[in-house]
């Protein structure tokens, strides 16, 4: 048997390569992106699925597998495809390691379950089928001959009581036997057999796709402006971070501090004597990329918050940001790195009409930068890596080279396959997918933006559709340092709490930036900033504050480590709720034993009520049908009748509901 794949195009071609060509289509296979240019993603344990259209001339029945292996392996796996409906297959494997893998899809005539077809037709319409026995005959015979073991063992047996039966009705009972199905299905001669291409498939392990990340400035863990925090004061943080529930602690960066053009409170081009200055001008005396700011403490100190954050189940994720302070030692050991203007001064960074007058950028494609920048940004990566760091959230990396990302992702998780990376990105949808494509784990999103029923139902959907689901994960912060969302302004604690209510059930994926849970939200006048913003500042905080939200961020982590269908992106569906106000969706596993519906009041300010309709024909329920509700807030339970319901939901008090929805076990069972 010969594989023959798949042609490339539909250009036309010889009478020799006509006759060589497949005769079995198999198209729209999926998951893939960009027909296989990109690897999708997976995740280690979680089935994934697989479907393709797969069709020939004529009325042959066809056979269809899935064939998988990690990268680098010889031999395949394979896994059975089944037919759904109007060509279309589909089937699931699952992997069991991280790295990168690769499937394609194989199918054949089935010669067997063609002929297993046409002779239960002619046997149930009376038919004379000896001429057809004498046909499977042959069949089985030819398949004696190409088995082994125990399968052989099988067809012999079944030639052996076809040989001592002497009425029809027994012997066709014989050839249509499931047994006799099975037999020949493993010595299948796989007739005019096609393979499509190879599509890579990225798996990673599970906090690729649910995590809960917290965002916090060590420098700010003190209790005094004037007293600049440590590492050590963050290791008395950590299980206050973990009774919220998160799972990862992303720092700013925590490198040495740059003195040129150091930006003092509010962005201000002047600082003061004991302005602490951004973290994002990186680089000083003390060393660039690979150093900790002196006032946080020493690589020990490190190395202890990373061993101390496990020891609490977090990890410890850190911002990779590709930019300079002016005292960075890279400009006086590698000035070819970066742009000079005319006149001989550095280029400083812009954002029109944004100024970064504190941070230069380097230059990828300077002659000088080819390849000693790339590999020495590798290393800073690698550095950081073997003090036991497996996450990084990635500065703006749209700004720059798509293939130093493509090459650098792959170079490190060749190494270890546990790294990953956040694309911190707002820019056009294009390019943002392209980043998951070349290798980000995850992404920032727009999220942050999407305020109305319909802007977060276009949106969430959005996601779960192709391509974006097989290359894209979005990770729903609902604040940064650098994004105070106007909602948040005037929303008061309500706001907060339906943006941490929409950020936790929408996506596997969220995050909070410290503060978030004191729900302070003072704007720049006009501005989507903070004003006395952290960035530029030491902000220490009384997390007992009155009026925060700890505990309902508690909870809502909670309720998604309980919940399987919270713990991805994927699964969203919106329903009907007959108030623009009130956003109605469901989150369900695959086979729909977790189903989780939710309904956030959009309004902050007033109470909304309305009447919303249980989704009863998913489960192939009457309209009239009784389901139980569970409230994941307070833990009340009840019952439903039939398909209209009622809510009414308070910012003052809840402004969400999350119920997981079941069915009456009588009912499930009848």
């Amino acid at each position: 048997m010969t594989d023959v794949p798949q042609p490339d195009s539909m250009s036309p071609i010889s009478l020799e390569e006509a006759m060589r060509a497949p005769r079995i289509a198999i198209e729209a296979t999926e998951p893939a992106v960009d027909d296989g240019r990109y690897a999708a993603k997976a995740i280690i344990g979680q089935p994934v699925d697989v479907s393709s259209k797969i069709f020939a001339d004529g009325h042959d029945q066809l056979a269809a597998v899935v064939c998988w292996r990690q990268k680098g392996e010889q031999s395949w796996r394979r896994a059975r495809l089944k037919l759904i409906t109007n060509d279309l297959w589909q089937g699931h494997f699952t992997p069991t390691q991280v790295g990168t893998h690769e499937f394609r899809i194989e199918a054949w005539w089935d010669l067997w379950e063609t002929y297993r077809y046409e002779l239960s037709k002619k046997h149930a319409a009376g038919v004379p089928v000896q001429l057809e026995l004498e046909e499977g005959r042959l069949h089985l015979e030819r398949a004696v001959q190409r088995a082994q073991g125990e399968t052989r063992a099988v067809l012999e047996d079944i030639m052996h009581r076809l040989a001592s039966s002497h009425l029809d009705d027994e012997r066709v009972s014989v050839m249509l036997a499931s047994e006799t199905a099975a037999a020949m299905a493993d010595a299948d001669a796989r007739e005019h057999c096609s393979a499509s291409h190879i599509f890579p498939l990225e798996v990673e392990r599970p906090l690729a796709q649910f995590a809960s990340w917290y965002e916090l400035f060590p420098r700010s863990e003190t209790d005094s402006p004037d007293r600049h925090g440590t590492l050590r004061d963050v290791i008395k943080r950590l299980p206050a971070i973990r009774d919220m529930g998160f799972d990862v602690l992303y720092f700013p960066p925590i490198h040495p501090i740059g003195r040129k053009h150091r930006k003092g409170p509010n962005n201000s081009l002047e600082a003061g004597p004991n302005d602490p200055g951004s973290p994002y001008a990186i680089g000083s005396e003390a060393g660039g990329h690979e150093a900790i700011h002196p006032e946080l403490g020493t690589l020990d100190d490190f190395r202890a918050l990373v061993s101390a954050a496990a020891d609490h189940g977090l990890e410890i994720a850190l911002d990779f940001a590709i930019q300079c302070s002016q005292d960075h030692p890279w400009l006086e050991q590698h000035p070819g790195w970066f742009s000079w203007r005319p006149d001989g001064t550095i280029r400083y960074a812009e954002n029109p009409p944004k100024k970064y007058q504190d941070i230069v950028n380097v230059d990828f494609y300077a002659k000088d930068a080819m390849p000693d920048l790339w590999i020495a940004l590798r290393d800073v990566v690698q550095g950081w890596v073997d003090l036991g760091v497996k996450v990084f959230r990635v500065d703006n990396p749209h700004t720059k080279p798509l293939p130093f990302w493509q090459w650098l992702i792959a170079d490190i998780r060749s190494r270890d396959p546990d790294v990953m990376f956040l694309a911190e990105a707002f820019t056009r949808p294009a390019m943002m997918a392209r980043l998951g494509k070349v290798g980000f784990n995850q992404s920032y999103t727009y999220f942050t933006w999407r305020n109305t029923k319909a802007e977060l139902t276009e949106y969430f959907t959005e996601l779960n559709e192709p391509p974006l689901r097989y290359c894209y994960r979005p990770n729903f912060f609902v604040n940064t340092p650098d994004i105070n969302p106007f909602f948040l302004h005037s929303s008061g604690r309500p706001g907060f709490l339906i943006r941490a209510a929409l950020a936790t059930m929408g996506s596997g994926l969220w995050g909070m930036y410290s503060g978030f849970e004191l729900c302070e939200s003072a704007p720049l006048p006009g501005k989507e900033e903070y004003l006395d913003s952290e960035k530029y500042q030491i902000r220490p905080r009384d997390y007992r504050a009155p009026g925060n939200i700890i505990a309902e961020i508690a909870q809502l982590n909670r309720i998604r480590r309980q919940n399987p269908a919270l713990q991805t992106h994927l699964g969203f569906k919106a329903y009907t709720a007959w108030n623009d106000n009130i956003l109605f969706f469901g989150k369900r596993t695959p086979d729909r034993s977790n189903f989780i519906l939710i309904a956030v009041n959009l309004d902050p300010h007033n109470a909304q009520e309305a009447h919303f309709e249980l989704p009863l024909w998913e489960l192939g329920l009457p309209d009239d049908a009784q389901t139980h509700g569970e409230d994941l807030m307070n833990g009340h339970r009840w019952s439903w009748y039939g398909r209209t319901q009622w809510t009414r939901l308070e910012p003052w008090n809840l402004p969400f509901g999350i119920w997981r929805w079941t069915v009456p076990a009588v009912e499930q069972n009848g």
